[in-house]
């Protein structure tokens, strides 16, 4: 691996990037600093930095059906920005919402455009209404402690899933405000099938993410976890709530293995997972991290980053296949050595340049994968 482009543009810790679909190769990422800074990869120097706040901005992300709009998470408040409505050095938001009573973690919007969620310390999520410009919901008494991450899932309207320093995977009905299905990866039947030479943290969830909808044929509806004993799981999100049901469902669901993430080798407990820990190259400390490739066939790469100063590349085909074989070999694609623990990272759709780091310097680097 080459050395990596350095973006220069935060006066602060770099603490999130996203990347356009709609336009390849441009990505915003945000700072301890209060800034937005915006690169095009073409482009050797930041195109604008949007100075948005007086406290560290903690997430970003793209309206999905207007990438124009921006969303930004800072302090317990999420702020909506019109980027070509902005005038030079004037960031006023389009709106403000201060729904959340401690800090944010994550916010994210669902792929109708319709939903904003927002995460917190006090494991609380809010779900906004972003036309009606108000609360919806907000979900409790799921997680105990620190909500970290949160994602929709897109082929399933009204369900989020959301992971936290519980140690808690929560799959939440949003319409009802209640959960559907907790894993809790702390019980220690939950940990039992980890590999000798695994980091010894707890299992705190740092991370979730599920693929985007033109990415479900290639490796189907799953869920990535990341957690903090540096164990990655990917779950099969269906096979879970099917789970859930009453027995009296289960004759329905015979003869459901086919290919993809539809089937999976049950592990003890009847649970559709993969492991993805030390003993198959995986990482030796926290993941803080995990993504999707963008990048040539969408979604053939799962890439995450961690504390243990590695980005790991996976490939995601591999992986569904061993689900049906037990065939565990050759599932880690690339290994790249960092000198910084990863706070974020993101791909972008073009053929180089098209993995972003943001570490725990001021500096986003930039890598590229083939």
């Amino acid at each position: 691996m080459t050395e990596p482009r350095r973006l220069r543009g935060h006066k602060a810790t770099a603490t999130c990037c996203i990347a356009s679909r709609d336009k390849p190769g441009l990505v915003a990422t945000s700072g301890e600093d209060g800034c937005i800074c915006w690169f095009d990869m073409r482009c050797k120097d930041v195109k604008f930095v949007m100075d948005v706040s007086n406290e560290p901005i903690s997430s970003l992300c793209f309206n999905s059906g207007n990438e124009n709009i921006i969303y930004v998470s800072t302090g317990n408040e999420v702020k909506s920005f019109d980027v070509h409505m902005l005038a030079d050095n004037s960031w006023k938001p389009l709106e403000s919402y201060n729904y959340n009573k401690e800090e944010i973690n994550q916010v994210t919007c669902n792929s109708r455009s319709s939903f904003l969620a927002s995460a917190d310390d006090g494991g609380e999520i809010k779900i906004i209404d972003i036309h009606q410009k108000r609360i919806f919901k907000t979900l409790r008494a799921g997680h105990t402690s620190i909500c970290s991450s949160v994602q929709f899932i897109p082929w399933r309207p009204w369900e989020i899933v959301t992971g936290g320093l519980d140690s808690k995977f929560i799959i939440w009905d949003f319409s009802k405000g209640r959960s559907s299905k907790i894993v809790d990866f702390g019980l220690p039947d939950m940990r039992s099938g980890s590999n000798a030479g695994q980091c010894l943290n707890p299992a705190f969830v740092h991370s979730v993410k599920v693929p985007d909808v033109d990415m479900l044929d290639k490796i189907g509806k799953i869920c990535v976890v990341a957690r903090g004993d540096g164990v990655i799981d990917v779950i099969n999100t269906e096979s879970e709530l099917t789970a859930t049901k009453p027995k009296s469902s289960t004759k329905s669901r015979k003869g459901t293995q086919s290919k993809g993430s539809d089937g999976g080798v049950p592990d003890e407990n009847g649970r559709k997972w993969l492991h993805l820990d030390y003993s198959l190259g995986g990482h030796t400390a926290a993941v803080s991290c995990v993504t999707f490739s963008l990048f040539g066939e969408k979604g053939k790469f799962l890439v995450s980053g961690g504390n243990d100063k590695l980005v790991k590349v996976w490939d995601c085909s591999r992986c569904l296949d061993s689900w049906q074989t037990g065939d565990t070999n050759e599932l880690l694609h690339l290994n790249i050595n960092l000198t910084k623990k990863v706070n974020w990272l993101c791909t972008t759709p073009a053929e180089s340049d098209n993995l972003v780091v943001c570490d725990t310097t001021k500096l986003v680097k930039v890598y590229s994968v083939s």
